[in-house]
């Protein structure tokens, strides 16, 4: 893959050297700020951006773990760490009626226990289990679908 020199613009077809063109694309570094554009919600709540220290939802931002419907934002819902996430914090999840829980694990993939899990699985309950940028992106993907899904989101605290 060739990334373009400073100033191309990505995403255009690039020729150098008498090479053949190639799609010129610039890498976006995982664990780095996101912002998303040209959101359209119809009234749902979505996640506007999100960094390793803070989530926006809304024009607001919030720094603890905390959960995400539709509906509403959940402050002080759960852990600050996935180990410390407990079959209380997973029933507080439910009161929404969920069609799937997307679970952010903060800054990397990291898997609850899964006695955590297995109980909303049993139920008919997709679960997704993800860091917690992936897991905002995949929040906000489903909402727009019309899913029923709360994302519970954690924060990088690596």
């Amino acid at each position: 893959r060739v990334l373009p020199p400073a100033g191309e613009p990505a995403g255009r077809l690039a020729q150098r050297n008498g090479q053949a063109p190639v799609l010129a694309h610039r890498r976006i570094g995982y664990g780095r700020a996101m912002k998303f554009s040209e959101i359209e919600n119809g009234g749902a709540t979505l996640i506007e951006a999100y960094d390793d220290a803070r989530i926006r939802i809304n024009g607001r931002d919030y720094t603890g773990g905390l959960a995400v419907t539709a509906e509403r934002v959940v402050l002080d819902w759960g852990p600050e760490r996935i180990d410390e996430l407990d079959a209380r914090h997973v029933a507080e999840l439910l009161a929404s009626e969920p069609q799937v829980v997307v679970i952010g694990t903060g800054s990397r993939q990291q898997f609850p226990e899964p006695s955590l899990y297995v109980a909303l699985l049993e139920r008919g309950i997709g679960v997704e289990i993800m860091d917690t940028g992936a897991a905002c992106r995949t929040y906000n993907i489903l909402v727009s679908e019309g899913r029923r899904v709360v994302a519970a989101l954690l924060p990088a605290c690596d």
